[in-house]
């Protein structure tokens, strides 16, 4: 076994005021309790909330805040995401942070959740990262896993483990807890979906392992939970199948099939023909 400790905090996001100083406090309680941790994930947008207005720019002083964290704890940190102000473009950006304090990557969501997040640009790379010695993983953010392209992409190239920092506030969050647990199974990896509560969502966080279990779903209040992850049993999911049956990916690589609707100038009329995006309105009942 290559065990290794990682831990989820699902805590309440204010889209008010910073959030900050509570992720502190949050991480120290959690280093005290689980000293065995090597990575800390947070939610998505927990640091600042969902407030355009809060934008900032990366590199810069949030940026720098958590690199001292990092560095403080002796920890990898994902602190969420935050928005990220480019120009006149803002992304939402998730930073991977090493126990040195030092910025190995920086995920700009793919899939912003269009119509209801306009206003917020598309990133166009994937991001994957090795900790030494130990594995490889991949950070997708919150609707990004709708898209199974986006989990096929990293475990094709070699992510073990899946960073999901979320902010689901809607009822669809059931739905995403099938997602996860599916993503893990057709992927062979683990899954962590990192939700908030308040204003950051409805809690729920899961974790799956690379066979498609659940091996742990959060209450929907606040709570950190922290489980050992092996890496041995990835490698030996994907080498001898899913229960020792399905070979997803050697097949997946092994397939003659060309998949034609990814390829630029494919004609799409069934796609074409759902019409713009656009938020769902209300009928008007006079009959107009």
């Amino acid at each position: 076994m290559i065990p290794f400790g990682i831990a989820g905090v699902q805590m309440n996001v204010s889209s008010k005021e910073s959030n900050v100083p509570a992720m502190k406090r949050r991480l120290a309680e959690l280093i005290d309790f689980y000293p065995w941790v090597k990575m800390v994930v947070f939610s998505e947008l927990s640091p600042l909330g969902p407030s355009l207005a809060n934008a900032q720019p990366i590199p810069g002083p949030l940026e720098a805040t958590f690199r001292t964290l990092a560095a403080k704890y002796n920890i990898w940190l994902i602190p969420g995401s935050f928005f990220e102000q480019v120009g006149d473009s803002i992304y939402n950006t998730a930073l991977v942070i090493t126990p040195d304090g030092e910025v190995v990557g920086r995920y700009r969501k793919m899939f912003p959740f269009y119509p209801y997040e306009d206003g917020t640009a598309a990133g166009d790379q994937f991001l994957i990262f090795d900790v030494p010695d130990v594995g490889r993983f991949g950070v997708i953010i919150c609707f990004d896993l709708w898209f199974p392209e986006t989990t096929r992409t990293l475990a094709a190239l070699g992510a073990e483990v899946i960073l999901q920092p979320t902010m689901t506030t809607t009822i669809d969050r059931e739905l995403e807890m099938c997602i996860l647990r599916a993503a893990s199974a057709t992927n062979q990896s683990y899954m962590f979906g990192v939700n908030g509560v308040g204003s950051g969502g409805v809690g729920r966080s899961v974790v799956c392992s690379p066979e498609g279990r659940v091996l742990y779903e959060a209450g929907s209040g606040e709570e950190v939970f922290a489980l050992e992850v092996d890496f041995e049993l990835v490698r030996y999911t994907r080498q001898h199948g899913v229960l020792r049956l399905g070979q997803v990916l050697k097949n997946f690589r092994d397939a003659p099939v060309t998949f034609d609707i990814y390829q630029p100038g494919t004609p799409r009329p069934y796609l074409d023909s759902l019409g713009p995006l656009s938020r769902m309105q209300r009928e008007r009942s006079d009959g107009g």
